[in-house]
């Protein structure tokens, strides 16, 4: 259902002649590396971020410390790249990629990259014998089960399955059917879990040589019509929690075969719900598994607005079902028009260009898994990320140069 509300970023980007007469480009400096260098990748930090970035079609990947750039990863022939997987065990990452036989044309081919984690340079590519499916995230359209053994791929077509690949093996060893449901989130070295249409969850168990053991269904668990929930689920240990539309925080155990749904809690009080407070953007939800921190993109909207950026971010603490705290999401238009300004962070004219910038808010939330995590945001419509201290919400600094267009953010 489309929204009535104007679409992110468009008064932002009206706003940029306007602040052009009141600030002059800065001439800058730039230092230019010698050629010819290879360089080796540091080891995995909790604190990487990979930036999918649809336009240029590949995968930044920052160090959400220092700001750096660490590498890149190409992701070419689907709507947006999927989140690269890391494998710290066998020090590796993969990608999911599409390649076309005449560019843009041709004679299709879906396949998985296997990269040497340390040196981005390739191992070896698994082929796939179904399409890979694709949506506006491309979230939870591959996973990495626990072990890192077996490596799960989403496909719609020419039927609705799970592609099981053994990264031992280097093949595809199993297709699990999942007619009527879509998306795939581990839930154990050897089970996965699928979202279905009918409102309930599937969770299909493998053998140990990765062929399908068993396929086992929820209750029914959400409305689909009146209530649906996000497909973006976050994960702590073997639950996993659904946020829907109107902001009920669904949380489906995975513990045994049968999956079990737990009674609802919701994010908005009455009088929240009232003025229309719900969860917005494309990745709106991150959690922080071990201090049960939920973080919710918030929006004052209505029905359809549930993709919509949104300005604020709500912390929650799951066990208590309450919120703990609620701050502003930094002006990420502003974090990217500045430095083509030339406009130093806590000048007058910086000030100015906030002053004429609105904040539209973000769209997706990623936050790392540490003990010291944080919070990465993000618009759709501008290429930077900001950082934030997840306890105190402040904006600790900014990755510049983060491609142009996309919907997603992930950590290793």
């Amino acid at each position: 259902m489309a929204s009535s509300r104007a679409h992110p970023g468009r008064r932002a980007v009206a706003a940029i002649g306007l602040a052009w007469l009141l600030v002059a480009p800065a001439t800058v400096a730039v230092e230019i590396d010698a050629a010819g260098q290879v360089a080796k990748m540091p080891q995995i930090s909790d604190h990487w971020v990979f930036v999918p970035d649809r336009l240029f079609q590949h995968v930044l990947l920052f160090d959400g410390d220092s700001g750096d750039l660490v590498g890149t990863i190409p992701s070419p022939g689907l709507l947006t790249p999927k989140l690269p997987l890391v494998s710290r065990t066998r020090g590796e990452i993969y990608s999911v990629d599409v390649d076309y036989s005449r560019g843009t044309r041709g004679e299709r081919t879906d396949y998985v990259t296997v990269y040497d984690a340390a040196t981005l340079e390739v191992r070896t590519d698994v082929l796939l014998p179904n399409p890979v499916s694709e949506s506006n995230t491309s979230l939870h359209h591959a996973t990495l089960l626990d072990g890192d053994r077996f490596l799960a791929v989403f496909s719609q077509f020419p039927e609705t399955v799970v592609l099981i690949v053994d990264l031992e093996t280097r093949d595809v060893v199993a297709t699990a059917p999942i007619a009527g449901c879509a998306g795939v989130y581990a839930t154990g070295p050897r089970r996965l879990a699928t979202l279905c249409g009918d409102g309930t969850t599937v969770q299909v168990s493998l053998s140990a040589d990765g062929s399908v053991e068993s396929v086992e269904r929820s209750e029914r668990f959400f409305d689909v019509l009146a209530d649906p929930v996000s497909m973006v689920g976050v994960r702590s240990g073997t639950t996993w929690l659904f946020v829907s539309f109107l902001g009920q925080v669904h949380a489906i155990d995975y513990a045994a075969a049968k999956p079990v749904a737990s009674p609802p809690w919701s994010l908005v009080s009455a009088a929240e719900k009232e003025a229309g407070w719900r969860p917005g953007g494309l990745q709106p939800h991150a959690l922080h598994a071990a201090t049960g921190r939920l973080f919710v993109l918030m929006h004052e909207g209505e029905a359809g607005s549930h993709k919509d950026a949104s300005p604020e971010i709500w912390a929650f603490d799951v066990d208590k079902r309450s919120r703990r705290a609620r701050f502003d999401v930094p002006n990420l238009a502003v974090e990217f028009l500045a430095p083509m300004f030339g406009l130093a962070p806590g000048s007058f004219a910086r000030t100015v260009l906030g002053w004429l910038v609105p904040n539209e808010g973000a769209h997706s939330l990623a936050v790392s898994q540490d003990a010291s995590p944080l919070l990465f945001t993000r618009s759709g419509d501008f290429g930077v990320v900001g950082v934030i201290d997840p306890e105190s919400g402040d904006h600790v600094r900014t990755l510049v140069e983060a491609g142009l267009s996309g919907p997603s953010l992930g950590v290793p």
